[in-house]
C-alpha cells in the first residue's frame, strides 16, 4: 500500500506510465481532470480559477489575492485526501513536494530527449516541429515556475526525486516495471507514524483550504501545519495575520470544529495602519 507521485517534461511520457503503473497495480489515477472534477463540486468558479492559473502564471497582485491561495489550497488539500487513501497514482500538480517527506510515497520524474518530445507533441496536436518545440519550452517553464512560486524548489531538480526515468532510454513498459517494483519495496515504510504524520498533514490542508476560500474573512497571511514538522504528537498550529480583528474568533472557530480532537496552537494577530502609513500588529 504505497504511493506514487510523477512530475515530467512536457511530451515525456509521463502520463503514459503513469496509467500503465495504474493499470497494472489497479491504483486509482489522478491528474488534472480529476482535480477539475473535484474544483467543479465545491464551485463552478474554483474550476474556472483552477484552469486559469493552469494556463497563466499569477502576476504580483494575483499571488497576493483570495482567489488564487484559495485555488493553491485547494489543490493541496485534494491531493493529500488522495494520498491518504492510498494505492493512487498522481500526476504533476506539486505532489512529489506536497508530499516529499512522507517515507511511503515514491517520487518520480521522466525526461526525454527533446527530439523525441517533440515528435511525440507533433502527433498530439497535429501541429510541426516548430510548434511543438515552443509548446514543450511553454509548457516547462510554466510547471518550473509554479512549482517555484507554491513549493519554492527547482522543479528540474534531480535531489528532489528518489527515480529518475529518461524515456528516450528505455521503453513504458519497462519503466512501469520498475516502478512497480519499487512500490511494492516502499510498502514497508507505511509505518503507524508515518500515516499518522499524513493524518495531521490533510487536516492542516483541509483547515486552510476551507480558511482560504472564504472571501468574508480579511485575512493577510495564513500557514496552516504540524506545530513541529515531522513530530506527529504535538497536533497543528496556526498563525497568521488579519485586517479585522473579529477575524480571530472566526479562525478559531472553524479551525476547531474541523481539528475535533485534534489539538491547535495559534498565533493569529491583528494588523492595522498607523497615521503615519506604518504596518503594525497587535
Amino acid at each position: 500500500m504505497s504511493i506514487l507521485t510523477i512530475a515530467r517534461e512536457y511530451g515525456s511520457g509521463g502520463k503514459d506510465i503513469g496509467r500503465k503503473v495504474a493499470e497494472r497495480t489497479g491504483y486509482e489515477y489522478v491528474d488534472r481532470g480529476r482535480i477539475l472534477e473535484d474544483m467543479r463540486k465545491i464551485g463552478t468558479q474554483w474550476e474556472e480559477l483552477a484552469k486559469y492559473f493552469d494556463e497563466n502564471k499569477p502576476d504580483v497582485w494575483e499571488r497576493f489575492k483570495w482567489s488564487f491561495r484559495g485555488y493553491v489550497a485547494l489543490i493541496q488539500s485534494h491531493i493529500l485526501q488522495y494520498a491518504l487513501q492510498d494505492n493512487v497514482v498522481i500526476m504533476g500538480r506539486g505532489g512529489n513536494f506536497l508530499l516529499r517527506d512522507i517515507p511511503y510515497v515514491l517520487r518520480i520524474r521522466t525526461t526525454a530527449p527533446i527530439e523525441k518530445r517533440i515528435e511525440k507533441v507533433m502527433q498530439w496536436e497535429e501541429i510541426n516541429s516548430e510548434n511543438a518545440e515552443w509548446l514543450i519550452k511553454r509548457a516547462d517553464k510554466e510547471m518550473a515556475g509554479a512549482v517555484y512560486l507554491v513549493y519554492g524548489f527547482a522543479w528540474d531538480d534531480p535531489a528532489q526525486y528518489d527515480l529518475l526515468f529518461d524515456t528516450g532510454l528505455q521503453t513504458y513498459d519497462a519503466i512501469a516495471q520498475a516502478v512497480v517494483k519499487e512500490l511494492q519495496a516502499r510498502e514497508q515504510f507505511k509505518t503507524e507514524k508515518a500515516v499518522k504524520l499524513l493524518e495531521l498533514k490533510v487536516l492542516a490542508a483541509k483547515i486552510n483550504a476551507e480558511l482560504a476560500i472564504d472571501n468574508t474573512l480579511h485575512i493577510s497571511s495564513l500557514d496552516v501545519k504540524l506545530k513541529e514538522e515531522g513530530l506527529v504528537e504535538y497536533g497543528l498550529m496556526v498563525s497568521g495575520a488579519v485586517h479585522a480583528n473579529d477575524d480571530i474568533p472566526r479562525i478559531k472557530d472553524i479551525a476547531n470544529k474541523i481539528a475535533g480532537n485534534t489539538p491547535i496552537e495559534y498565533d493569529l494577530r491583528f494588523r492595522w495602519q498607523s497615521r503615519m502609513g506604518h504596518t503594525q500588529y497587535k
